[in-house]
């Protein structure tokens, strides 16, 4: 070890950026440990040996340490008198520890290499160890890195410095193709201290990605006028973000989208084509949930459930497919956005529940006011009672025309009521109906089991055994019947012959 040593330390605290003492106490315990197994001889359990380091010779010293005694009792840590007086002069005395340097060129190839395995790891700790203080309270931090090399479907990322990051496959974007060398930015998720591996964690899937680029390309939320309220994505295909604004004459949307969308754009081309949707957030859930569906124009919201956080969203029939979105995609997004459970209902279904229960409620008696239509307000309904419309079965019976000049209204709005109070009737309909029908299969299955009744008698009579004396009585009638039978022919074979040309003949004769 010479004086080279010094200068190697500076340049391993300038390259990784490490402490000095830091570096020169890692060094001092690899080669006292290195002296511990080499000097064995001076002392077994290697307690008393010492390392030092010399700044002014910039080098490392190995001493063995030793307490002067009268009498020595263990030699490996004691000294006496005399011997000391020897080594050191006369002013040594009792009591005093004394120091005795130990030849650095004793230290042979294995106790090198053992010194350099220790220092080298506690090098690695001490570096792993100032990563993890710089870079654990950056994370959601956006980095800039190079893309570096793959390792099983993982990114290595060159942060600079000769630190990496990983790139996980998982938090990787669907559809991005990244070639070695390329500049990358990414977010940090996680920072560890595990000695195998990359320390940094970072993700092109995260929300947070997204976060920091609004950050970076709209200055307005930089400076905290407008403030990002919630983001979620599904990597590669769709991302939606909620904004609002701390000043009334700052459009949140506005800013973020940019002249003729030249900032949203830019964040659409580094995330290589994700469509963005930018919602305006609201306190008001049902109001957040209706931006929330962008670009899908939503009707009404009803909150069902407000304790388990469930709303009901109904949209018309031409929307429903948008709100949806491609395999619920849309929905999907707009549920995590708000962080309530939405369900999608068609305006043409809730019609036909509306009219389902009306329809039972004009079959149980009840009356239904036309008020009761969607589209007809109390002053129309006093219009039409003095026209003589006082009911929904009434309305039902009119004509398009007539609502048209009674109401004062569009021929679609027209239409609209009239097929409402068209439905509610169909429906009472069906109700009244359904009774009548099931008493009418009662009637029918009771008529079915007297037929198989009736019909189930003479068949038992019919499998009943015969007796001997029915058989033989059987056999006698078969017998007589084939003795008439005989006869009949031969009385008809003789009328045959009567009734020949010959015999006319013969009687002629």
């Amino acid at each position: 070890m010479t004086s080279t040593i010094g200068q190697s330390i500076e340049a391993l605290c300038t390259e990784q950026g490490l402490d000095r003492d830091m570096v020169i106490e890692a060094m001092k315990d690899a080669v006292k440990a290195a002296a511990r197994k080499q000097f064995k001889a001076q002392d077994k359990t290697g307690e008393s040996i010492e390392v030092e380091w010399n700044n002014e010779e910039g080098m490392i010293e190995i001493s063995l340490q030793k307490t002067v005694v009268e009498e020595v009792e263990n030699s490996y840590a004691e000294l006496s008198l005399a011997d000391a007086q020897e080594l050191a002069g006369d002013e040594i005395e009792i009591g005093d520890m004394l120091q005795i340097p130990l030849p650095q060129e004793e230290m042979g190839r294995i106790a090198a290499q053992t010194a350099k395995q220790i220092l080298v790891q506690k090098v690695r700790e001490a570096i792993r160890e100032k990563v993890y203080d710089e870079y654990i309270d950056r994370k959601g931090e956006l980095i800039n890195g190079t893309v570096k090399r793959f390792e099983r479907g993982d990114m290595i990322i060159d942060l600079g410095n000769n630190l990496e990051a990983i790139l996980p496959r998982r938090e990787q974007s669907r559809g991005e193709i990244w070639n070695q060398g390329e500049r990358t930015r990414v977010v940090i998720v996680d920072v560890s201290k595990d000695q195998k591996g990359q320390q940094i964690r970072v993700s092109r899937a995260s929300s947070e990605l997204i976060k920091r680029l609004f950050e970076m390309e709209v200055p307005e939320i930089y400076d905290d006028t407008v403030v990002i309220k919630s983001a979620v994505r599904e990597p590669g295909d769709r991302a939606k973000i909620a904004v609002t604004s701390n000043e009334k004459d700052v459009d949140p949307v506005g800013a973020c989208v940019g002249m003729k969308g030249s900032r949203v754009q830019s964040i659409i081309k580094e995330l290589r084509g994700e469509k963005i949707d930018i919602i305006e957030w609201s306190d008001e859930p049902s109001v957040f949930a209706a931006n929330a569906l962008s670009p899908a124009k939503v009707s009404q919201v009803r909150i069902t459930d407000i304790n388990k956080r469930k709303m009901e969203v109904i949209v018309g029939e031409d929307q429903l497919s948008l709100a949806i979105g491609k395999k619920g995609q849309n929905v999907r997004l707009a549920t995590r956005l708000v962080g309530w459970d939405i369900d999608i209902v068609s305006e043409e279904v809730l019609k036909k529940e509306i009219a389902l229960q009306m329809g039972k409620m004009m079959a149980s008696g009840e009356a239904v006011p036309i008020t009761a239509l969607e589209g007809v307000s109390a002053n129309q309904a006093e219009t039409l009672s003095e026209k003589g419309i006082a009911d929904v079965e009434a309305l039902a019976a009119a004509s398009i025309d007539d609502l048209v000049d009674f109401l004062d209204v569009s021929l679609d709005e027209a239409e609209a009521i009239l097929s409402s109070a068209k439905a509610i009737v169909e429906a009472r309909n069906v109700e009244v109906e359904a009774p009548e029908t099931d008493e009418a299969v009662v009637e029918d299955s009771e008529t079915r089991e007297i037929t198989d009744e009736e019909t189930s008698g003479p068949s038992d009579s019919k499998e009943e055994i015969a007796s001997p004396e029915s058989e033989s009585d059987e056999v006698e009638k078969v017998s007589e019947n084939e003795e008439l039978t005989s006869e009949a022919v031969g009385e008809n074979a003789a009328a045959a012959d009567e009734d020949s040309p010959d015999a006319r003949a013969e009687e002629e004769r």
